[in-house]
């Protein structure tokens, strides 16, 4: 479920025209088909991380899943841009309870060392290779089938995963909302982090000059009040000293710039192919398969294999540079690139590295004193990631699109102009990973653990 969750960020864009095309929308509002679900999805991932220490992980995780399953049904069915807007919204809602308690599901299933390695090569797989996966699948459904099929495909996966969530994950009963779930800070957050997703997707649609821009200054002031509100309240949603814990904030920040870097990348190569390389929608989906095969072979073998014995610092470092060497080689990539010379070399690169990195970063994020925190923990993670990927595609998209509009009113010509534009946005992707591998050889401890909880 966890995959298909991260997945459904990226798999609408390849059925976008089709979409478009059927339901009659306006190109303006096009983007809020993808919008939408990241405004649901990333508005409640603290609260619905405290919400699950509170009234229990596995309540929480099954009502996402059944909204997010729910959800995708409607938005299959959809009948006008309207309602399929607000159905993805509430798939986002759902997206964003099940996926903010996942990962602290996990951690307090397997305590075991291995097991939890392997488990959390498991998430970390799925947040490396769900972009570009969600690609790959979006094309050959698209292609073989038709766009309601994008959302139908998630209703038989979230049922089953609902039936295995209600005989497999042990009740917790939580904490209890007596113990403080602090409204007016969930308020201040929820609000914050929708109206700041909201601004960052607007910006990209609109530019900086817009005045969906101001939107973005109402985020910062209501998250400013949430930090203070935290400061101040008898039982806070996140105690402040929870984030003094280097390990776990050094994670969160490397959990940003490794989306903000990898997640992005997996858009514009696709877009590369297309633009560039000249490749139909199905082909470039299927050339990125290396990448998420990649990423499959180290998180969910390498991983659990290293994650003991070498501890997260060196993990982290290692796959980041990896990394940041596939993102260097696609700075490199020509107007006609041969597949297996020019391309193959980076994208594996960044799928191996990613898958490294993925589970190393959540786990270091996780790094916890006490289980009954994991919800909270596993929250924040959760926002550090949706900050960094959609901030990132943001960034990269809008330095791209620069780039290639000044060398074009220098009377450069179209396609390598455009290509120079990607070359950009890459070699700014490889800079964030390598500015995450020096946060994690400097900020880390050198045999950091990874998610080891220790009793208060």
């Amino acid at each position: 479920m966890q995959t298909m969750i991260v997945i459904d960020v990226s798999i609408v864009t390849v059925a976008l025209p089709s979409i478009q095309r059927d339901l009659d929308i306006d190109q303006s509002h096009l983007s809020w088909v993808i919008n939408a679900y990241t405004i649901g999805f990333g508005g409640l991932l603290l609260l619905a991380g405290r919400l699950g220490d509170l009234i229990g992980r596995k309540t929480v995780f099954i009502a996402g899943v059944a909204a997010f399953t729910g959800a995708s049904a409607l938005s299959g069915l959809a009948w006008s841009q309207e309602v399929l807007i607000a159905t993805r919204f509430i798939q986002g809602v759902g997206a964003g309870l099940a996926y903010a308690v996942a990962i602290g599901v996990v951690i307090t299933l397997f305590t075991e060392p291995r097991e939890r390695g392997r488990a959390l090569g498991l998430v970390g797989f799925a947040q490396a290779a769900g972009a570009s996966a969600g690609i790959v699948l979006g094309g050959v459904i698209s292609h073989a089938m038709s766009w309601h099929w994008v959302f139908y495909v998630n209703v038989p996966i979230g049922i089953v995963a609902s039936a295995l969530a209600v005989r497999l994950i042990p009740r917790d009963r939580g904490l209890g909302l007596r113990a403080g779930l602090d409204a007016a800070g969930a308020a201040l957050a929820t609000a914050g982090l929708m109206l700041g997703a909201y601004a960052v997707v607007a910006v990209g649609d609109h530019g900086w000059n817009s005045p969906h821009a101001l939107v973005g200054l109402a985020s910062l002031a209501l998250l400013g009040g949430f930090v203070l509100r935290q400061a101040t309240a008898r039982v806070p949603l996140i105690p402040l000293a929870f984030l003094r814990n280097r390990t776990l904030a050094g994670g969160n920040i490397i959990h940003i710039l490794t989306t903000a870097s990898t997640v992005p990348f997996t858009i514009l190569i696709a877009l590369y192919f297309q633009q560039v390389a000249g490749y139909s929608p199905l082909d470039a989906a299927l050339s990125l398969m290396p990448l998420a095969i990649a990423s499959a072979l180290t998180s969910l073998t390498l991983y659990p294999r290293l994650a003991a014995r070498f501890g997260s610092r060196s993990l982290l470092v290692t796959g980041l540079t990896a990394v940041t060497g596939g993102l260097l080689l696609a700075t490199r990539l020509p107007t006609d690139p041969l597949y297996a010379v020019d391309i193959l070399p980076a994208i594996t690169l960044v799928g191996a590295g990613s898958g490294i990195v993925m589970p190393a970063v959540i786990a270091t994020s996780m790094t916890v004193p006490d289980l009954r925190d994991a919800g909270l923990a596993s929250g924040v993670a959760a926002t550090s990631g949706m900050v960094g990927d959609t901030a990132g595609i943001v960034i990269l998209t809008t330095a791209a699109a620069a780039h290639t509009a000044t060398l074009l009113s220098g009377r450069s010509q179209p396609l390598p102009a455009l290509n120079d534009g990607f070359h950009v946005a890459f070699g700014i992707a490889a800079a964030l990973a390598a500015l995450a591998a020096a946060i994690a050889s400097l900020l880390l401890r050198r045999h950091a653990p990874l998610s080891t909880p220790v009793p208060r």
